[in-house]
């Protein structure tokens, strides 16, 4: 097992996800709690000492956890799936299951049947699992376990799928197709109701079959939709963000699945980025210089000091790339965004 994040997080990142798991994943009715999260990005990236700080700058964000309703079971879980009331009862059931079972294993038999309501929750509900996932790769202990129980739960809670979709021509980039993306008509407010809008989509990396591949293409996809941010994420600053981080949390989930269910995944991802590009992208694109060459630490530096959880979470997904766009890309969320007091 590789110890190096765990020798750099010190038992923080624990810490922190046990002062989240006293708190709900999500507020004001439907909105995230990043926290969860934003602490593993920040873990992931030499900022573990900053976990509780940051922390207590969002703390008044966070609500209480939601009270149960009625235990789900291996026979009963198909009813429940998609039904935001039984958040607590997908927590319960996914504690249980992950303390008798290996956590790989859970993961592999219940990501074909998460997948494809990834939609859910703003795709926070696969971005949540994604950093679950990255943490308990490195180390596996019990704070880590019951966040993979709490993200599976809020997945399972808020299932939505995407039909219907008619199918657009596409093309040989993904870039190139993100740029093909029609937006939805305008006049529709809230992700729920733009999502519903979401009629036309274009096909990409369709005839992707063999996993090795599939794995390939979702990096390029996450690398297209994180550059593209620094050319359209004026449209919409924060919503824009999950363009890059939904395919980015598929993509660091897929070396804990079998290798069989990476090409969906692929498949999957690329809907989540093609439809919030579709909800939110501007009608033009704008040039973009960064203030500064800065290394990847100090963007992550800068992105801290700034606060803002979609701007952490972008600049996490950035320094997963690592190339001078993506860190521009980053650079563009500080200025967009508005800071976290």
């Amino acid at each position: 097992m590789d110890t190096t994040k765990t020798s750099r997080t010190s038992g923080h990142l624990e810490e922190a996800l046990d002062r989240v798991h006293a708190s709900g994943p999500e507020r004001e009715g439907w909105l995230s709690n990043h926290a969860p999260m934003v602490v593993e990005a920040l873990a992931a990236h030499g900022q573990a000492g900053s976990v509780h700080r940051w922390l207590d700058l969002y703390a008044d964000r966070l609500e209480d956890f939601p009270d149960r309703t009625a235990p789900v079971t291996d026979d009963n879980w198909p009813s429940a799936l998609g039904d935001p009331r039984r958040i607590a009862d997908w927590t319960d059931y996914f504690s249980h299951t992950l303390a008798e079972r290996p956590w790989q294993g859970v993961l592999a038999a219940w990501w074909p049947r998460l997948l494809p309501g990834m939609y859910g929750g703003a795709t926070h509900t696969v971005i949540r699992a994604g950093h679950a996932v990255r943490a308990l790769a490195t180390d596996e202990n019990a704070p880590r376990l019951a966040e993979l129980a709490h993200a599976l739960g809020y997945w399972a809670a808020r299932h939505q799928p995407v039909t219907g979709l008619v199918q657009l021509p596409g093309a040989p980039t993904a870039a190139d197709t993100l740029e093909a993306v029609p937006a939805i008509e305008p006049g529709h407010l809230g992700f729920r109701n733009r999502l519903a809008a979401v009629h036309r989509l274009p096909v990409w990396a369709h005839d992707v079959t063999d996993p090795d591949t599939a794995k390939e293409r979702l990096t390029e996809l996450v690398r297209a939709a994180t550059h593209r941010y620094a050319t359209h994420g004026h449209g919409e600053p924060t919503m824009l963000v999950h363009a890059a981080t939904a395919p980015n949390a598929v993509l660091r989930t897929l070396d804990s699945l079998p290798r069989d269910q990476w090409v969906p995944s692929l498949h999957a991802a690329w809907t989540a980025s093609a439809a919030v590009t579709a909800m939110y992208a501007p009608a033009e694109p704008v040039a973009y210089v960064p203030p500064a060459r800065l290394a990847p630490e100090e963007v992550m530096e800068r992105a801290l000091a700034h606060g803002d959880e979609h701007v952490i979470k972008l600049t996490d997904t950035a320094l997963d790339l690592g190339d001078e766009q993506a860190l521009a890309a980053a650079l563009r969320a500080v200025e967009l965004s508005e800071p976290l007091v």
